[in-house]
This record gives structure tokens, sequence and C-alpha cells, in this order.
């Protein structure tokens, strides 16, 4: 139970590095914006896209480590 407090602040790390990244790279060519009046619906696709293939590589690399 002592770890559980450790485990929070490498999550909340975690959470703010990402957050870092999808700023970085959040508005590439190819994601989807609609604006309409007050309502703008933005879908990031090409963004989804690079991150999920940068964490399969990860995962992979981590995968054959063990």
């Amino acid at each position: 139970m002592t770890d559980l407090p450790k485990l929070f602040i490498i999550i909340g790390v975690i959470f703010i590095i990402i957050r870092l990244i999808w700023t970085m790279f959040g508005k590439l060519p190819g994601d989807i914006a609609f604006k309409k009046g007050n309502v703008t619906f933005y879908f990031p696709i090409v963004t989804s896209i690079i991150v999920s293939i940068v964490l399969s590589l990860i995962f992979y690399i981590i995968g054959k480590i063990r």
C-alpha cells in the first residue's frame, strides 16, 4: 500500500508528458476540424494514427526485450 502514492505521481507525470507531446503534434495536416457558429468539432485522425504507431513500436520493443 505504500507504493500507491508513488504510482499516482508516476501516472501524473506520464499524463503531463503525453499532454506536452500532444500539443506539439496536435494539429497535423489531415486532422479534421469543423466550425459552425459557436460549435467547433475537432477530430485528430492523423495524430491518432501517429500515436498508435509509436505506441505499437514501443510495446513491440518492450515485448522483445522481455
